[in-house]
């Protein structure tokens, strides 16, 4: 335990979270129950959409596979429910010498003005603001590839898959759909195993004729292997899946260029695609670097203290992607669903230790393993790598069972358990009645 900043109670009256992805979420939920509530304290959510999508799912909003409509939580409703206050708005600005952070202009799709430039003061701040994919600034990235950052962006890749589906459809036998995807991590691994099921699925979704040999994924890694960040057990069994699939996997290849008709690269070779999604790294949005009193690393990071206060700024605490935690080992804390619970349970713990006066806790990443789901295929991953000098090898039915169970277990702490329940049973029907895909 450490006492970094409270020797006496702090009176708090005022929480903003803002972002309201999987650590942000699961914290003001939390803060709203035990706090919100009792009206004593006002918590605040700020987020740039309505509503929440677990992001490790994108990829299968951006397939169909899974439709956002049905699968996400509504902040208006969700506040309501758990004793929090919900603000839609982008974060532009932190004035951490007034407590006071600042929200952009809000347009609708016709660039009519919803909401004005405004300020919300606050005297604690949680910034869990996420990540953003990083293009290195390679030529026409921005403006020929896909991203998968957000529900908007899956959806906008999806309605130009549909739409390529359809064309090689009613053109018939012969035509093909060339698909490149730049980063063989999680989410590039789980892109492609998904085009391949979703392949499947439109025989049954009134398209007979299209088929998995209409499909061609080639998938781009600038590191020796898939997945580089994971055991090289796992990246070989992912790998040796999807090779079976069809997928194409070229590593060691460095991207120059991207244009329409497909991606350059270093050493001249053209990879035709008709779509290109760009899946290769990711950085804190590039605005936080420029807010005074915070220090931050190449990535837009926000560093922290041990406690996850922000260094220099013990008002201000940091949660998820955004968030640089240098580890004892001298390792940053990987950008992963498990780091931000982890990091949303210290600080709430730490919030309430703040307001008794009590020491804070320090924060340790507990690395529970790693899981890659392959679609309907099959999944692959390790389990308790904190636990054991050689972690669980897991494959198959067993892995996909337990990746399915991350995500419930989000829905447990966002919805409660017995609400949980109820939401994953009214899922469990609703599959039974409602299209596999989403062809709209």
């Amino acid at each position: 335990m450490t006492d970094m900043s409270f020797s006496e109670s702090t009176e708090i009256r005022n929480i903003v979270v803002v972002g309201g992805g999987a650590g942000g979420l699961e914290l003001v939920t939390k803060l709203g129950r035990k706090l919100g509530k009792e009206g004593k304290v006002s918590v605040t959510l700020v987020d740039r959409n309505r509503i929440h999508i677990w992001k490790p799912l994108l990829h299968e909003v951006a397939t169909g596979t899974l439709d956002s409509g049905t699968e996400s939580v509504v902040y208006h409703a969700h506040a309501a429910r758990n004793g929090y206050n919900f603000e839609l708005g982008e974060l532009i600005d932190v004035n951490t010498c007034e407590n006071r952070i600042t929200l952009g202009l809000i347009v609708d799709a016709n660039g009519n003005q919803l909401l004005s430039e405004r300020t919300i003061e606050y005297d604690t701040l949680v910034l869990a603001l996420g990540s953003l994919s990083n293009d290195f600034g390679i030529k026409g990235v921005k403006e020929n590839c896909y991203f998968l950052d957000s529900y908007q962006q899956a959806e906008r890749f999806q309605n130009a898959l549909i739409n390529k589906f359809t064309g090689i459809h009613q053109l018939g036998a012969g035509e093909r759909l060339r698909i490149a995807i730049v980063g063989a991590g999680a989410t590039g691994v789980e892109l492609a195993a998904e085009l391949y099921h979703v392949t499947d699925l439109l025989k049954s979704h009134g398209m007979p004729r299209m088929s998995r040999d209409q499909l061609e994924i080639t998938l781009i890694e600038a590191g020796l292997r898939v997945l580089p960040a994971l055991p090289e057990r796992i990246s070989v069994s992912v790998a040796s899946e999807l090779e079976k699939l069809g997928v194409k996997i070229r590593t060691s290849v460095m991207v120059s260029s991207a244009t329409r008709e497909g991606l350059h690269t270093n050493d001249g070779e053209l990879f035709d695609a008709d779509l290109i999604v760009w899946a290769a790294g990711v950085k804190a949005p590039d605005f936080i670097s420029g807010i005074e009193g915070l220090t931050t690393n190449r990535s837009n990071q926000i560093v922290v203290e041990k406690t996850l206060q922000a260094s220099g700024c013990k008002n201000i605490w940091v949660i998820g992607d955004c968030c640089s935690f240098t580890q004892e080992n001298g390792k940053l804390v990987p950008p992963r669903a498990q780091a931000a619970h982890q990091m949303a349970s210290t600080v709430f713990t730490n919030i309430i230790r703040a307001s008794n006066g009590r020491n804070l806790k320090d924060y340790r990443y507990k690395d529970h393993g790693s899981l890659v789901s392959l679609s309907r295929f099959s999944a692959v991953g390790n389990l308790m790598g904190n636990l054991h000098r050689n972690s669980l090898f897991i494959e198959g039915r067993v892995a996909r069972l337990f990746y399915v169970s991350l995500y419930r277990m989000h829905q447990f702490s966002i919805h409660g358990y017995l609400r949980g329940v109820l939401v994953v049973l009214t899922d469990r029907i609703a599959k039974v009645v409602r299209p596999k895909m989403k062809l709209h």
